[in-house]
């Protein structure tokens, strides 16, 4: 669902949230609450806007990743340090369920707009805090971004062919997962507060979301000693599980994880022989034979089109999937029929194509119902809906916190 099909069914109707954030991780969590019906406030300062406004290409002089970032979001701007300010979100979070920010610990409380502040105008308020190291700690107070995440987690060191360096991903990886992860702790939290009426803080640090989906490793060092190496497309736990070139110059991607997915695959490929390898009964012993399972495997790819690949593997119900980029996934059928990119119209740049909502539910659906906007464009409107008169805007606008 798009523009004017959006309805009041959408399961986070009349919850309302303050997003204080700056950059990706914070904004994108509020940009997920806002995608299945909650009214989100994009809170800016009036000189400095989101730094996401300006990343990335932007066409007509309009940044295309806020577009994306900042749908579903009323933006006001507000200048937190001033007296004005201040006392102006004080208002706003009186009538909030949720407030995001990713200021530096500290930094709310120097304004005087800490949690004893917040709760005292709102105790179910739920604050949300979301910084690269938490909110103490040796850490706490340093700078940081998801790219550090990325490297102290251990992602970065497992990431990559053996013999090459560690390897970062070429986009935010962390901020995106800690986005996810962020909304999950809202909805906890707010499930909390019907039970108890008040609210609470949520502390996310970046470095912990980044950390808990990189699997058991903290679990095999501590029993074992084991420290999962690089292994570049390969996988320890299993094989053929690799990237293999097509004769057409294009790649795909192969996994095993099922046994019985391994047997069809060898069948396919002409080398039911090695099936009957005692080693080839577990994934763990054909990750120990892998050069010759990618072996018969990009041999037999390499010898064939996507095209025939793909059709041979769908009729032996093995599993493969083109490597695709973003054309191939603009034109990918599949996301065609789930229509995972949707086109919204959007008053600056006319229909563009974004991903669409998360995820599809079946009787109360979400929906992008604007894309971003531009930067304090929904100020006069919010703060004349929160009681403000128009001496009042002036008098914020002559102090300089508009």
């Amino acid at each position: 669902m798009t523009g004017t099909e959006a309805t009041a069914t959408t399961p986070l109707d009349g919850l309302r949230v303050l997003d204080l954030a700056t950059l990706f991780a914070g904004p994108l969590a509020a940009t997920l609450l806002g995608d299945f019906g909650a009214e989100v406030v994009k809170v800016e300062h009036p000189t400095k806007p989101d730094p996401s406004r300006g990343h990335g290409p932007a066409k007509d002089g309009i940044g295309l990743w806020w577009k994306h970032l900042g749908r579903n979001k009323r933006t006001i701007t507000l200048d937190l340090s001033r007296p004005g300010g201040r006392a102006t979100l004080l208002r706003l979070a009186a009538g909030a369920d949720v407030i995001i920010e990713n200021f530096r610990p500290g930094t709310l409380e120097k304004w005087d707009l800490g949690w004893e502040e917040l709760s005292a105008v709102n105790p179910r308020l739920v604050l949300t805090r979301v910084t690269a190291f938490g909110q103490f700690g040796p850490y706490a107070h340093r700078p940081g971004f998801g790219t550090l995440a990325e490297a102290m987690s251990g992602f970065a060191a497992v990431t990559g062919e053996p013999d090459a360096p560690p390897t970062l991903p070429p986009f935010g990886l962390a901020d995106s997962i800690t986005a996810l992860a962020t909304a999950y702790a809202v909805m906890t939290a707010l499930a909390a507060r019907e039970r108890t009426g008040e609210g609470q803080v949520v502390d996310m640090a970046i470095i912990e979301p980044m950390l808990a989906v990189l699997g058991p490793g903290p679990l095999w060092y501590d029993q074992l000693g084991y420290v999962q190496e690089r292994t570049g497309n390969r996988s320890a736990n299993n094989a053929p599980r690799n990237t293999y070139r097509t004769a057409d110059g294009t790649w795909v991607a192969v996994s095993t994880s099922a046994q019985s997915i391994a047997e069809r695959v060898l069948r396919l490929v002409g080398r039911p022989d090695l099936i009957d390898e005692p080693w080839f009964a577990t994934g763990a012993g054909r990750a120990t034979h892998a050069d010759v399972l990618d072996a018969a495997v990009g041999a037999w790819i390499a010898a064939r089109t996507r095209t025939e690949v793909l059709a041979a593997f769908e009729k032996a119900e093995a599993a493969v999937a083109p490597v695709q980029d973003v054309r191939d996934v603009m034109a990918d059928p599949q996301y065609l029929a789930l229509d995972t990119v949707t086109a919204v119209d959007d008053p600056e740049l006319g229909r563009i194509r974004m991903q669409n909502v998360l995820f599809r539910l079946s009787a109360t659906p979400g929906a992008i119902r604007w894309p971003g906007r531009p930067h304090g464009a929904d100020t006069e409107e919010v703060l004349t809906e929160l009681g403000l008169t128009p001496a009042d805007l002036s008098a914020l606008r002559a102090e300089g916190a508009l």
